[in-house]
């Protein structure tokens, strides 16, 4: 038998428009929220790519400069921490840009080499290398019309914190020099945060115990200059130590700041310590400075909210609200005055010189 068709209840009929409007909702939404995404990211600042040629070294980076007005600008020159960085540190530069920017400077950053298409590997680097290859892009910079080759600083955070007084003692026209979270000693550093991360974990006494075996194995091979192949066949699982890591590692572990941090005497500095920092035991880089800059030139500041990278250590810890404060609010990732506390330095740095 056929069945006759029935008409719509009332319910049914309200259904559809009611599914409609729920998706109206979400498109809505979605756009408002992808407004904001681009809204947020969008700086107050101008970014032209450049390419740095000075001798056979190429850098390929970034110059950013304020968004209005005409230069020559004061230049802030960034000199990156650890890892395959890109100019833009996956854009968590921009807001310090933005922040140098408002207030008169340029900054200007380069791709690691062998980051973003770059020629070479960061990994066959020493620190003197890098300072190297910054001096490098100071050379150029001061030919670029839109920089005032007289009022050129550096900014520097974690590893940086070797490379900046090289730089220094190799040009003496740097007038000032910011070191976020730096380090003293290589060796120090590695134990403290080891054992940090150990104790954030929850290590058991046992771990850490075995822990700092495998790392004094490494250290005695590193002393006399042993193969990769040796280190893997002493201490079996590798845990991340390539054989391109190990070679960083062999050019780097004697680093230490003491010898070349009084290149940063007589210009302003600025000291930048976090109090969440896992990866650097801050009193002891305070103590060095403080002895090893004496004077008012060094200022010290700190944050105790935030962690190795200035990023707030609440948002830092949670990898959901980091993802959607970068996203939505990337100004607020970073602990609160940092920004405006670096740009007011600069500003004052260079007014006292002038």
């Amino acid at each position: 038998m056929t069945q006759t068709p029935r008409t719509p209840s009332r319910r049914r009929r309200r259904a559809v428009p009611a599914a409609l409007a729920a998706m109206l909702t979400l498109v809505l939404v979605a756009a408002g929220l992808g407004g904001l995404v681009v809204w947020q990211n969008s700086y107050e600042l101008r970014e032209e790519a450049v390419t740095i040629r000075q001798g056979e070294r190429v850098l390929n980076g970034v110059l950013a400069l304020p968004a209005q007005g005409k230069g020559p600008f004061p230049l802030v020159v960034f000199v990156h921490g650890d890892g395959p960085v890109d100019a833009t540190h996956d854009t968590f530069y921009r807001p310090m840009w933005e922040a140098f920017a408002r207030s008169g400077h340029a900054s200007l950053s380069w791709n690691k080499p062998g980051v973003g298409g770059a020629p070479g590997d960061w990994l066959d680097q020493s620190m003197d290398d890098r300072a190297d290859e910054a001096a490098d892009a100071i050379t150029w910079a001061r030919r670029h019309p839109d920089v005032d080759g007289a009022r050129i600083g550096l900014w520097g955070a974690s590893q940086a914190g070797w490379v900046l007084p090289k730089i220094a003692a190799r040009d003496p026209g740097i007038r000032f020099a910011i070191a976020v979270s730096p380090a003293v000693n290589w060796l120090r550093q590695g134990r403290y945060n080891l054992l940090a991360e150990l104790s954030r974990d929850g290590a058991s006494d046992a771990e850490v115990a075995d822990a700092l075996a495998r790392r004094e194995t490494g250290l005695e091979l590193l002393a006399r200059g042993a193969s990769y192949e040796e280190y893997v066949r002493a201490v079996g699982d590798p845990e991340g130590m390539t054989a391109a890591r190990w070679r960083f590692a062999s050019k780097n572990h004697t680093a230490d700041v003491s010898a070349d941090l009084p290149a940063l005497r007589g210009i302003p500095v600025l000291l930048v310590l976090a109090g969440h920092d896992v990866n650097v035991d801050i009193a002891e880089t305070e103590a060095a400075y403080r002895r090893l800059l004496p004077g008012p030139a060094l200022q010290v500041a700190h944050y105790p909210d935030a962690g190795h990278g200035l990023l707030d250590h609440a948002i830092e810890k949670s990898s959901l609200r980091l993802t959607l404060t970068a996203l939505c609010a990337p100004r607020a990732l970073f602990a609160e005055g940092f920004l405006a506390d670096q740009a007011r330095f600069v500003s004052r740095a260079l007014a006292a010189g002038s």
